[in-house]
């Protein structure tokens, strides 16, 4: 399982269009949203727009580069045969799934380091211990959406899951908190969004005491997408 992990990384960083699309768009989008709201603005519950978005296109990010790698891959490598060729070695269908999500996660850091630089160069004000834990919460919480991505990548036939992980990337940004922050109204129903749950991990830099019921909605998510994610790939091996 090391070794597929290790493969998977290398493959992951070498791939040009990740680097493009999940490190530095992210980048670019939390330039333009603090120019848009301007640097020196407030966001609701008076968060700083620099901080509110600092956050939220890192896992903006972090989202696109476990979701949309994990899914797409997989899904070629169901079309080349790959799958059935690993099938047929001594991995353990397990090793194969927490390989897949481990190695996703892995390559999250990118996007995540990108952002927060630039969020320091723009004037972002975090002692080094806010700093460090908010990198690993973003980065343990990009778990849950590894998970996610490689049950969609078996879920969906090959030539469709492309529109289909966008389609579910965009709504989950969209009802998260990601492009603006969720009104009282909408609070109720975003709790039921694991990205709206992502973006409250970063609670603690704003003050506030991080939300027990989003660590374990969180935690939830996990569970069901990794669950989900071992089903689908052994019903999969059957329909092989």
């Amino acid at each position: 399982m090391t070794t597929l992990i290790k493969l998977e990384i290398l493959r992951t960083l070498r791939n040009k269009r990740y680097l493009m699309f999940t490190v530095l768009y992210p980048a670019l989008l939390y330039v333009f949203f603090i120019s848009a709201y301007g640097s020196g603005g407030t966001v609701a519950g008076g968060v700083s727009v620099k901080s509110y978005f600092m956050v939220s296109m890192a896992t903006f990010g972090a989202v696109g580069a476990v979701l949309t790698g994990s899914a797409q891959r997989i899904s070629l490598e169901r079309k080349s045969g790959w799958t059935r060729q690993l099938r047929l070695t001594a991995l353990p269908g397990r090793a194969y799934t927490l390989g897949k999500i481990a190695s996703c996660a892995v390559t999250t850091l990118p996007a995540i380091a990108v952002v927060f630089v630039i969020g320091a160069i723009e004037g972002v004000d975090l002692t080094a211990v806010q700093w460090l834990g908010l990198a690993a919460a973003l980065w343990l919480g990009s778990f849950v959406f590894a998970a996610l991505g490689v049950a969609l990548g078996y879920a969906a036939q090959p030539d469709a899951v492309q529109p289909v992980v966008m389609i579910v990337y965009m709504l989950m940004a969209l009802f998260g908190g990601t492009w603006f922050p969720v009104g009282d109204s909408l609070k109720t129903y975003a709790r039921f969004n694991p990205v709206y749950d992502y973006n409250q991990l970063a609670s603690f830099i704003h003050g506030q005491s991080v939300a027990g019921s989003a660590i374990a909605a969180l935690a939830g998510f996990l569970a069901l997408f990794t669950a989900a994610a071992a089903y689908l790939y052994r019903k999969d091996a059957q329909q092989a």
